[in-house]
């Protein structure tokens, strides 16, 4: 069995557990992945887990929610360093792209995991509070007259769903090169779609 280190912090210890959930999660799955298997990676006592988290599911969702608010804080600057719906759904865009490319595993998770299936009192994925700020900025350009009036949704789609498409297709390796290098194209094509 795993020792936890004597010189590891706890806030480190957390952080492990968590690191190492993410990677077994995306890799195995979550039923697939035990108690020890995240101890065995974090390199850590399975005592240390069950001090750190109540158990596997709390893990996941400390997990879960360390993503969402992550890249709600990541759309929060969005909005401040953006003053136009096309701006911040660009930049929207463009952060996804990147974090695709930076923690792959994060986005496999985020996409990829039935989290219905083993947090069931969390919200879904696209009723979470980053996919409610997405909606708000593409609320906003039909306010002020950027984007046509229709379904928010719709509109949301529009603008967004090529590009969740093309990270899928990333994260299975169908497409081979960066998603950053087709940002420009995803873009124009999204931004015609709905723009006033």
């Amino acid at each position: 069995m795993a020792r936890t280190p004597a010189n590891v912090q706890p806030g480190q210890i957390s952080e492990r557990i968590i690191a190492a959930a993410l990677q077994l999660f995306t890799q195995r799955g979550y039923f697939s992945t035990s108690v020890p298997d995240m101890a065995r990676a974090a390199q850590v006592s399975v005592g240390s887990i069950y001090h750190h988290f109540k158990d596997k599911e709390d893990v996941a969702r400390a997990l879960y929610l360390g993503l969402t608010v992550g890249l709600q804080e990541a759309l929060e600057k969005i909005a401040l360093d953006n003053a136009t719906a096309h701006d911040r759904c660009r930049a929207v865009m463009t952060t996804l792209f990147e974090l695709t490319e930076s923690n792959r595993d994060a986005m496999e998770f985020m996409l990829y995991a039935k989290h219905r299936d083993f947090l069931p009192s969390e919200r879904p994925v696209c009723s979470s509070k980053p996919f409610e700020t997405m909606r708000a900025f593409v609320q906003s350009g039909m306010e002020n007259g950027e984007i046509r009036n229709m379904d928010v949704m719709v509109a949301t789609s529009c603008l967004f769903g090529g590009a969740i498409r093309l990270i899928t297709a990333r994260l299975d390796g169908v497409l081979a090169e960066p998603l950053p290098d087709r940002l420009d194209g995803v873009w124009e094509c999204a931004w015609r779609g709905v723009a006033a």
